[in-house]
């Protein structure tokens, strides 16, 4: 029996606080990154707006490219070693940045390439993660232990840019891509200290990889809820992709508010999944985790209506609320997803199912902002993001007609409910 299932807290786990202490290290390089890699591009390089778009585009194309492989891989090894070997090889991409710097040797071309490597890197972290919190706590624990990791999340994308700025000013662009580079190796060096052991991959069948593939989504499709939430989070990921797009032209042109303001309002969604994230794992033990999950996605909504009112007076406040709301909104709902997939799905398949869905809720976010740039040119901006709040609204839909409202927990949940 595990130790800990009898405490209040997951962080009473010693080895799920060095678990938890990799992600901060992880999500804060990550997210200084976001600043720090177009800046070297743009300071360094004298790189132009299609050079820069490419660049931060690779950041992330990486999971639509080899997502689903990654699932059915992380099943066949040991996740912490996954975890381990995957901040390894971002060290070394991101200090290669400021070490060829340095030597007068980078080229945008070097800078493709460690974006779209790292970015394949930080796949295989994010599918592993996922798969190997239920090796460290219980499975009363999971909603806890998920609430914890959202709150590194959202508290690493709420100060990582800021944190960037100000490295960037202090060491140069190129130099603060060396920090984040001792950030991922800080990353390594938590996961060895975790006591618990390595278990070995549960998968020992190396079926063909398409077979793999083909189970994990098979998996997925079968459980009636998995396949609900999945629709959901992809219609609401279409959704807000659009948005976001769509957020500084509209706040700088249709509003005509400072940047200075503009930054404010940009930063406003990670207090709402800080929020989400400190107080889930409460919620989730007062109220139950089923029944979190589906009213803060009922609740938050609604809210999304407000943004398309802002204006450069008192209701520029719309935006910041409705931006708090979805992402407390956003934060609780996957938080209650996570922990459903982690409690009813089979160890063997688990990375496979978590590769699925987020090859597919993910794989909507680029459809998004261009469909949210395409309709904004023909009906306007203001127009667009009315109609995708609209559908942001709409996406709830899918959750309220599933046994979500009727259930309170996962914990006795059963695949194909």
């Amino acid at each position: 029996m595990d130790p800990y299932a009898m405490t209040t807290g997951v962080l009473r786990n010693p080895d799920f606080l060095r678990y938890l202490s990799s992600h901060v290290a992880d999500e804060l390089g990550a997210n200084i990154s976001r600043v720090a890699l177009p800046l070297v591009a743009v300071l360094v390089l004298h790189a132009g707006p299609a050079e820069v778009g490419l660049l931060s585009s690779l950041q992330t194309a990486a999971f639509l490219v080899i997502g689903l492989p990654a699932g059915v891989w992380v099943d066949r090894m040991r996740r912490r070693r996954v975890m381990m070997a995957s901040d390894l090889a971002r060290f070394v991409l991101l200090a290669s940045i400021p070490v060829a710097a340095e030597l007068g040797v980078l080229s945008i071309w070097m800078m493709f390439v460690v974006a779209l490597l790292a970015g394949m890197m930080q796949v295989f972290n994010d599918v592993a993660d996922q798969t190997y919190l239920p090796e460290l706590v219980s499975e009363g624990q999971l909603s806890d232990g998920n609430s914890k990791m959202e709150v590194v999340r959202s508290g690493a994308f709420l100060a990582g840019p800021g944190l960037g700025g100000a490295l960037v000013h202090l060491l140069g662009a190129s130099r603060t891509l060396a920090a984040t580079a001792l950030g991922a190796l800080a990353a390594v060096l938590f996961l060895s200290s975790i006591k618990a052991p390595d278990k070995p991959p549960p998968d020992t069948e190396h079926r063909p990889l398409l077979r793999g593939i083909a189970e994990g989504l098979a998996y997925l499709w079968q459980d009636r809820m998995m396949r609900l939430f999945a629709a959901s989070t992809a219609l609401v990921n279409l959704c807000i992709s659009a948005v976001l797009g769509l957020s500084v032209l509209f706040l700088a042109e249709e509003v005509a508010l400072s940047p200075a303001v503009i930054g404010v309002l940009l930063m406003s969604g990670g207090i709402g999944g800080l929020i989400g994230g400190l107080t889930g794992g409460w919620l989730s033990r007062k109220y139950g985790t089923a029944r979190m999950t589906w009213l803060a996605a009922t609740l938050g909504a609604p809210f999304g209506l407000l943004l398309p009112m802002t204006q450069a007076d008192w209701r520029v406040a719309c935006f910041a609320i409705t931006s708090i709301m979805l992402s407390w909104s956003a934060a609780l709902t996957n938080v209650g997803q996570i922990t459903y997939r982690q409690t009813v799905t089979p160890e063997q398949l688990l990375g496979r199912v978590n590769a699925s869905v987020r090859f597919l809720v993910w794989g909507t976010m680029p459809v998004g902002a261009l469909l949210g740039g395409l309709l904004a040119q023909q009906i306007g901006v203001r127009q667009a993001l009315w109609l995708f709040m609209a559908g942001r609204l709409l996406a709830v839909l899918p959750l309220l007609f599933s046994p979500l409202p009727r259930m309170r927990d996962f914990a006795k949940a059963r695949a194909g409910s």
